[in-house]
């Protein structure tokens, strides 16, 4: 393989000693490195994506589809079905289909017919109207509702103002605390006694005395000094006797002639 070119440095063509990596078309030994796609034998230096499933494939136990053993077989089921032994329940006995039983002559009346034939006369009654007969299913007048003439909820003629006695509703008004927020009496006032100086106080209970003796000593009241005999013969009496007058005439009974 001669070249016009200079060689530049010691290498110059020749037939390998053997098969190089070059030589084939494959990747080459990039395959060696962990996968980046599925959950199995991830790269752990890369990013992985979340993964989603339709569940877990179950494994089939057996590749049999027969039910095997498992199924209780009754004991009067045969191959050629049920042996033919009478069975006993506590339910009653079904009844027998009857025969189709057609109508005779008699359970026609022609003579009624004249009427579905023929055009009669109308007739009349003094009993009510059978709605079975009525094929008719217009609506009759009564069905309608016509808008109301008076009150607010009129539609042809214009309404004055109405007024009720109902308390005025708290949904949609002025009034109405959306965000729920506590008012000023929710805050609970602090005692100015605590940052200011504490006035007196007064209370309306009672007086607490000193404490001492709480034996009952009689009064002045209680003693009768006018009732003693200790230091007197007998206590003085008094009475409510006639006071006698000092204008009557005293009882001469010596009279000097």
């Amino acid at each position: 393989m001669a070249s016009a070119e200079p060689w530049v440095g010691i290498w110059r063509p020749h037939k390998p000693r053997g098969p190089i990596a070059a030589l084939y078309g494959s990747p080459g030994p990039k395959y060696a490195l962990p996968g980046l796609t599925g959950v199995n034998k991830h790269d752990p230096t890369k990013f992985r994506a979340p993964v989603f499933s339709f569940g877990a494939l179950h494994n089939q136990t057996s590749s049999n589809c027969s039910p095997g053993p498992r199924y209780l077989v009754p004991s009067n089921l045969t191959r050629v079905g049920q042996d033919g032994t009478p069975a006993f329940s506590l339910h009653s006995r079904p009844k027998e289909p009857r025969l189709f039983q057609v109508p005779g002559p008699g359970h026609y009346s022609p003579e009624h017919s004249g009427k579905a034939i023929f055009h009669s006369a109308p007739a009349y009654s003094l009993s009510g109207r059978s709605k079975d007969l009525s094929t008719s299913q217009i609506p009759g007048p009564a069905t309608y509702n016509l808008p109301p003439m008076l009150g607010p909820k009129t539609v042809v003629t214009s309404a004055a103002p109405t007024y009720s006695l109902c308390g005025r509703s708290k949904n949609g008004s002025f009034h109405e605390d959306l965000k729920k927020t506590p008012g000023p009496a929710a805050y609970k006032v602090v005692d100015p006694c605590l940052y200011r100086q504490k006035p007196p106080q007064y209370s309306m209970t009672g007086r607490n005395f000193a404490p001492g003796e709480t034996t009952k000593k009689p009064g002045p009241g209680a003693h009768y000094p006018e009732n003693v005999t200790f230091t007197r013969a007998k206590a003085p009496s008094f009475s409510f006797g006639l006071r006698h007058s000092e204008y009557i005439t005293p009882l001469i009974a010596n009279v000097a002639e």
